[in-house]
């Protein structure tokens, strides 16, 4: 039996690697990232498309059982150690420039789509098409809210890199605005797991253990965490024992703060942010960033697209439904954010391309989307329409980034060159672990 599901999952990621890097380099033709294509893939692997046309074929290669637990807890595995990376790469710095308006807009980014959730939460709630029946009104209305606020923010820091505004005050207030919403965001599904999870006991344990375990990681653990960079940089590369090292402590607080009643991936974000920076983190960075981004997200993805039936959206009233979330999704951040940062006196153009950047959803709102069905806050319905809100608002974001900015932009590829830092997995000038091939 173990050899058969080994077997079978060997010809399921053969099948997943090469649609996601098809589907990939065809979005690339058509001027989109990768990533998106990935996105796309997934959803085509899945029921709505490839079990409609060949069913027989989709469940020979994606079968229920033990291979679709195999290739979840593979994904996981992926989420993880990605997460870590874009913590390890976080630059805090990027909080403590332009303070005023980076509050403001992130203010905007999280109210108004808090507020919007809540407003919409309401009707959705009451048809029993959309939510548990053990969710509340509070949790629906949280849960939605956190789902609109998201922002891609490792797709967001590639974009700035590859069109040379790193270090830029566009840069930098974009890349700190995606940060804090993405936080808050977090801090907003994490109560809404505790609460669902039960009685105020549980949701305490969450919240306290959430903050208790940030706040150990990033000051005692912080200062121990020092000697790994120090025995890094004295011997020139990662060791073999140190890498070894890194990978139990983070299994270990993926664990515990997955125990305590948060997730995953929330342990190994802080944990990242507790890192060493400088060359510890590059050279850590370079180690585990290609099999992380090029093998094991790609299956996180396929396992959306499993999960996602554009068929159960199949009357005008939900369809209706579908378009009014997505026009609510747009309105809560990308227009919230553009006129937050217009009353902060940021220039048009770079209100509306802030705007454009921080609308866009990508993989970081598939994984809120994924706990939310997971743990049975949102039916299957309610994640597929959600689904397509976050690749529409993905796909948005290049083409209007580029009308609104991006065309307008006088400067030389050579000098953008220049103004991108010289190692694009410093820490100190990036965000994201190699934004110039990394998913958002």
């Amino acid at each position: 039996m173990p050899t058969a599901v080994a077997a079978h999952l060997f010809l399921a990621l053969a099948v997943i690697l090469g649609a996601c890097r098809l589907v990939g380099l065809v979005s690339q033709r058509l001027g989109q990232p990768q990533v998106v294509g990935e996105m796309v893939a997934g959803v085509l692997l899945g029921p709505s498309l490839l079990g409609r046309i060949a069913p027989a074929l989709q469940h020979h290669v994606f079968p229920t059982g033990p291979t679709t637990i195999v290739l979840y807890t593979t994904a996981q595995i992926g989420l993880v150690l990605y997460m870590f990376l874009i913590g390890l790469n976080f630059d805090a710095g990027l909080l403590k420039h332009r303070v005023g308006t980076a509050a403001a807009v992130s203010a905007a980014g999280i109210l108004v789509p808090l507020a919007l959730g809540a407003l919409v939460a309401v009707p959705l709630l009451t048809t029993g098409r959309y939510f548990d029946k053990s969710v509340t009104l509070v949790m629906a209305m949280m849960f939605l809210g956190a789902s609109i606020a998201t922002t891609a923010f490792p797709m967001l820091a590639r974009i700035i890199y590859e069109r040379g505004l790193s270090g830029t005050p566009l840069g930098t207030l974009a890349l700190a605005c995606g940060a804090t919403d993405d936080a808050f965001s977090w801090c907003i599904l994490a109560t809404v797991l505790a609460i669902h999870r039960g009685s105020a006991a549980v949701a305490a344990t969450a919240i306290l253990g959430g903050i208790a375990y940030a706040l150990l990681v990033l000051t005692v653990g912080r200062k121990a965490l020092r000697v790994l960079g120090t025995v890094s940089e004295r011997r020139k590369t990662v060791t073999p024992a140190v890498l070894s090292a890194v990978l139990i402590l983070l299994m270990a607080c993926a664990w515990l703060t997955d125990s305590i009643g948060i997730y995953a991936i929330f342990g190994a974000f802080v944990l990242g942010v507790a890192m060493p920076s400088g060359f510890f983190a590059q050279r850590l960075t370079a180690s585990l960033e290609p099999i992380v981004t090029t093998f094991l997200l790609p299956l996180f993805f396929v396992y959306s697209g499993l999960n996602t039936r554009i068929g159960l959206v199949n009357s005008p009233a939900l369809w209706a439904a579908t378009l009014g979330l997505l026009a609510v999704s747009i309105a809560g951040k990308g227009i919230a954010c553009t006129l937050a940062a217009r009353l902060r006196r940021v220039p048009l153009r770079e209100s509306m391309a802030l705007g454009s950047l921080m609308n866009a959803r990508g993989l970081i709102e598939l994984i809120l989307l994924n706990i939310g069905l997971e743990a049975g806050i949102i039916t299957p319905t309610l994640f597929s329409i959600l689904v397509i809100v976050a690749v529409v608002t993905t796909l948005m974001a290049t083409p209007v980034f580029e009308l609104v900015y991006g065309r307008h932009l006088k400067v030389p590829q050579s000098d953008r060159a220049q103004a991108s830092p010289p190692d694009p997995r410093a820490r100190s000038t990036r965000a994201a672990p190699d934004v110039a091939t990394q998913p958002g």
